[in-house]
């Protein structure tokens, strides 16, 4: 059994090298493994990180995006399942046995799995931290709704070569391409024992980056007075959330304390007004903005 996974890279060199260690610290799985980094158009090849492992593969995309560069490497990929995690990710132990048991059921072909923030210093959670651990990377809802993260993704090759490849830039590959997948009758299965670690943001800007990509890729699809109209019905919602998610915050397993649930919530809330504001913006100026410049950080 080869497994071949794929990690694109842009500008996270430290990240990389844990990530990458954590795939070599893998238990129970047996099987062979080759990774190939994409790198995304970084100020400096991490050809020295990629090097310190001779299942590694340094290869290159110059189209921007995390999609062509996950394509770049499934081009070159001999494996017999295709694994997906992001740079500056870390993989539990089991993670590639939790990938290799899932995919050997016959009529599973694509899975998903848990994605947690950790959190530095438990004395000392910073707020972001702590609304992360409820709120991003909720891969079991994205599941549910028909897409996995690409963070935590792998498929079968040949499903892939039915659904075809990932969207550029200007689109959420991950949810695009999860998509396509349902509409051909592939179902992605949610697999909790598929864990993988991701760091919360460390800066606010870092989640208003985030959103202005993904509020981006929603609007391009807004068209004429009735599509305006529902979004700025969406963009107040969005704005008046907070208050009903407190109920979600005070329950959460993710986190523990009312200092950690004030925290969350403190964040839930500007980032949640962010979003409103954003949402209102977009309605009186020209649609066109490039995502490239978002995400290429």
């Amino acid at each position: 059994m080869l497994i071949s996974i794929v990690i694109p890279h842009l500008n996270q060199p430290e990240h990389l090298e844990r990530c990458l260690a954590s795939l070599h610290a893998q238990e129970g799985s047996g099987a062979h493994i080759e990774i190939f980094v994409v790198d995304n158009g970084s100020e400096t090849l991490p050809e020295a990180i990629c090097a310190k492992w001779p299942d590694v593969t340094l290869l290159s995309e110059a189209e921007p995006g995390p999609g062509p560069a996950r394509n770049k490497g499934i081009s070159a990929a001999r494996g017999d399942i295709l694994a997906f995690i992001d740079a500056d990710c870390r993989a539990h132990p089991n993670w590639l046995q939790a990938i290799q048991a899932a995919l050997s059921a016959p009529d599973v072909k694509v899975i998903g799995g848990d994605v947690q923030v950790p959190i530095k210093d438990e004395r000392h959670p910073t707020a972001l931290e702590c609304y992360e651990r409820i709120y991003a990377y909720r891969n079991r809802k994205y599941i549910a709704s028909g897409y996995s993260g690409t963070g935590n993704l792998a498929m079968l090759p040949e499903t892939f070569a039915q659904v075809g490849p990932f969207a550029g830039i200007n689109l959420a590959e991950d949810r695009d391409w999860g998509h396509r997948a349902r509409a051909k009758g592939i179902i992605t299965r949610y697999v909790p024992e598929m864990i993988i670690y991701h760091p919360a943001r460390e800066e606010f800007s870092e989640m208003q980056q985030k959103w202005d990509r993904h509020i981006l890729h929603d609007f391009s699809h807004v068209e004429g007075a009735k599509g305006k109209l529902r979004w700025l019905a969406r963009a107040i919602a969005v704005g008046l959330s907070p208050a009903g998610e407190l109920p979600r915050v005070l329950v959460s397993d993710r986190v523990s304390g009312l200092k950690q649930r004030w925290l969350a919530f403190r964040c839930l809330t500007r980032i949640r007004l962010f979003r409103a504001r954003r949402m209102l913006s977009l309605l009186f100026r020209p649609k066109g903005r490039s995502a490239e410049n978002v995400w290429n950080r």
